[in-house]
């Protein structure tokens, strides 16, 4: 397949770029700074920003499949719900036939109808991204395109890749210890694995060991 993949430079879209290569997919990634990126076989680098429905279109004409791993400004987290919604147009106007967002865990519920977000146990400095990552996430509920969003266990880390993980719907993922937790590393096993074998279009799930 031909992946379109934006944030491939960071902690997540690194380790989603490495699996997309190592199963042999074609990779555009899009960067505003290529020169982070070393040429790779099957990988295409462009440069190109998320500021505007225009300036993605261009980049995802043709392809199979848009990930979007950006992650907005610690200082400015409201970025992410401005730039979604800059995706989903995007998405649309370029006729591009699946959209996979790397999710948060926030809005994940950990009992019947609450949240980790409600919950009171969300550190408070997580909190803002944490709402962005939630707004995005009903921006695109409420769209029209082929999306699936993937949240992440409560602790998203570099790690090891295992290829041994749960996955779930709306619920977050704990283990015997009530630890929530998944390397970087399995996770874009699991996001390749959906890109490959699509079972949760226009639907969110979820990861954790």
């Amino acid at each position: 397949m031909h992946i379109v993949l934006y944030g491939a430079t960071g902690h997540a879209g690194s380790r989603i770029l490495t699996e997309l290569l190592s199963r042999g997919h074609q990779v555009t990634a899009v960067t505003r700074h290529p020169d982070k990126l070393a040429p790779q076989p099957n990988l295409a680098v462009k440069q190109g920003s998320v500021d505007s429905t225009a300036a993605i279109a261009v980049n995802i004409q043709g392809a199979d499949a848009v990930v979007s791993a950006y992650a907005p400004p610690f200082s400015d987290t409201d970025q992410l719900v401005a730039v979604t919604r800059n995706f989903i147009e995007a998405v649309e106007d370029a006729h591009v036939r699946r959209f996979l967002y790397v999710g948060g865990a926030a809005s994940l519920e950990v009992a019947p109808g609450v949240t980790l977000f409600e919950s009171g146990h969300l550190p408070a400095e997580w909190r803002c991204i944490a709402k962005s990552h939630s707004d995005a996430l009903n921006l695109i509920k409420k769209s029209a395109i082929n999306w699936t969003c993937f949240s992440p266990a409560g602790f998203f880390e570099p790690g090891q890749r295992t290829g041994k993980f749960r996955l779930g719907k709306d619920q977050l993922i704990s283990d015997a210890e009530g630890n929530s937790r998944i390397s970087m590393e399995d996770y874009a096993i699991a996001l390749v694995d959906e890109l490959e074998k699509p079972r949760h279009e226009r639907q969110r799930f979820t990861i954790g060991y």
